[in-house]
């Protein structure tokens, strides 16, 4: 009988609602960029080493758009139609490249907006058409520039874009491989050939993950549908035992959150259906956030787990009387939870670990990484000793963010430690499904309430801005229900999205002055155009409220703020 450890590899793929209210134009291109890197690339990876097996955690908003976008583009490539995305139809032609001097240069800076080291400098070309423009000051200089410069340099900087943010697998294909040589002065045709490599992979993320899960390679499980921080839905009390000075938003809680909470799992779980044709087992609650109100709801729906992180999984032992021993040699983090009487299972990720992953092995050669995560896996196999099958270490991070910061988009890094778990006499990749029958089990009498971040809710509440936004939205959910009665069943559901779309948790997360003010700015925007189209859905004027910015921003945060680090 082995007695492997079992390591599970859960890779988290979620973008927010970007779109302005449910038909207008995307506000931010990040699901097709990500969906042409990173979605795509991932998966790449499973399909290339068949032994290795993990965990792959969608967010029903994500799988929407990417849905959107593949079917918008086939229908510009087939008959012409603009899509919704300004950038898009900016490389397709669909739009002119703009001749007013503003809108050029913010042209020029979405541009820039990927990790110069690894996605910019590698490409001369690339590097070499933004050097034109090294900062965002005005000068009459630049001025002059800009409106002297002709179609074809946005034409090539577009182009540059896009081929930087493909994935290393497309790179290697013959249609990306000829346009990245050719290099400049793209034609029609070339922009037509990029667009169709991209629509074709975004068209075929969904089934190729959907294909890894059906030969049971992966296990698929899903977050609610917007992403929201279901605890402060349900009880904005749920804040307090971890941040018990931090001040409360003056609304004293959600309205009728525990419903809302209700409404985004089982949405998510009846799109979650419509792409993968099964129910999931489990469920990675938006940003890890756990409450005991959190594990019922899931217990009532018979999810079979769930998860969070390190410091929830150490304040909820303390006060549950866990072995003191097991804690402080980490062997009890190595097992799932129940809580209570309820059938649904808890894990707790290594942030340690997961960490490493997210933030160092990028500066690190990829041998050398892989050497030192096995190293560390291969420690725990030993201390556990004759049990080490019993338990299960839990690594759990975006599956998107970290990639741009590795050479090749993390490309040899992964290649070399799927190969090496997959031939591991000491470890075994596994799911957190298939987990369960062979691991030993802990008890626990209460959740400490929190996120994998820190261990609390800090990052989305408690603070100025953060509770400023909390108060915006309970203020659009009690209009909402003061007025969705009114409304006929067609209108009512859009509402319903809409305000589902304003409930998640990306929102509070930018909101800070710790976070780049360019990303601040974008989503403090589309926050507030998301709430006033909420009210005009509802029949009602928009509050003067929404007209003021709620954060600025002005810090530097580590990976541009996408990620954060335990």
């Amino acid at each position: 009988m082995s007695n492997k450890l079992n390591l599970v590899l859960c890779w988290h793929m979620h973008q927010p609602y970007y779109r302005e209210g449910l038909e207008g134009r995307y506000q931010l291109p990040w699901v097709y960029l990500h969906g042409i890197k990173d979605y795509d690339d991932m998966a790449d990876h499973l399909e290339n080493h068949p032994g290795m097996k993990a965990v792959v955690n969608f967010a029903p908003v994500l799988l929407e758009q990417l849905d959107d976008y593949s079917r918008q583009m086939a229908a510009f490539l087939d008959v012409g139609e603009k899509t919704s995305d300004p950038l898009l139809n900016l490389l397709g032609e669909a739009t002119a490249i703009p001749d007013n001097v503003s809108e050029r240069r913010e042209l020029i800076q979405t541009c820039r907006r990927a990790h110069a080291p690894r996605m910019i400098d590698p490409y001369p070309h690339y590097h070499a058409l933004l050097q034109q423009f090294p900062n965002t000051e005005k000068d009459a200089g630049q001025e002059m520039l800009l409106s002297y410069l002709d179609e074809q340099y946005f034409i090539d900087l577009l182009m540059w874009y896009h081929l930087a943010w493909c994935s290393h697998r497309l790179k290697q294909t013959a249609e990306i491989r000829y346009l990245i040589e050719k290099a400049r002065r793209f034609t029609s045709e070339d922009r037509r050939i990029l667009l169709k490599v991209m629509q074709e992979t975004l068209a075929n993320i969904i089934p190729r993950y959907r294909k890894l899960a059906e030969r049971g390679q992966i296990e698929i499980s899903m977050t609610p549908w917007g992403h929201p921080i279901i605890p402060l839905l349900n009880d904005f009390n749920n804040m307090t035992e971890t941040q018990p000075d931090a001040p409360m938003p003056e609304h004293s809680h959600y309205p009728g959150g525990e419903e809302r909470s209700r409404w985004h799992l089982l949405h998510g779980i009846q799109q979650f259906e419509r792409f993968f044709g099964f129910k999931p087992q489990g469920i990675w609650l938006s940003e890890g956030g756990v409450s005991d109100d959190a594990v019922e709801l899931l217990d009532d729906l018979d999810i079979q787990w769930t998860a969070s992180g390190e410091a929830v999984w150490h304040h909820s032992c303390l006060t549950s009387a866990c072995n003191p021993d097991e804690m402080a040699c980490r062997k009890a983090l190595f097992i799932p939870y129940r809580l209570n009487d309820k059938k649904t299972l808890l894990y707790f990720r290594d942030d340690g670990l997961s960490d490493l992953i997210g933030f160092e092995y990028s500066k690190w050669h990829a041998d050398d990484a892989v050497a030192d995560f096995m190293g560390h896996l291969e420690r725990i196999a030993g201390s556990l000793g004759d049990d080490a099958s019993k338990h299960v270490v839990s690594v759990i991070l975006d599956g998107e963010n970290a990639w741009e910061y590795y050479p090749n988009n993390g490309h040899h890094f992964l290649s070399a430690l799927y190969q090496a778990i997959s031939q591991s006499e000491v470890i075994q990749s596994t799911t957190f499904a298939k987990a369960h029958a062979g691991t030993r089990r802990g008890a626990l009498t209460h959740l400490v309430p929190g996120s994998w971040v820190y261990g609390s809710f800090s990052t989305w509440i408690g603070s100025t801005d953060k509770n400023h936004a909390w108060d915006l939205l309970a203020d659009a959910k009690t209009a909402f229900d003061a007025s969705i009665g009114t409304l006929k069943k067609k209108e009512a559901e859009k509402a319903m999205r809409l305000l589902a779309i304003c409930e998640g948790s990306d929102w509070f997360w930018w909101f800070g002055d710790y976070n780049p003010s360019d990303s601040v700015n974008d989503f403090d925007r589309l926050f507030r155009s998301q709430l006033k189209t909420l009210y005009c859905q509802l029949g009602l004027t928009p509050p003067a409220s929404l007209d003021t910015p709620i954060s600025s921003g002005g810090g530097h945060m580590e990976n541009a703020g996408t990620m954060r680090r335990n």
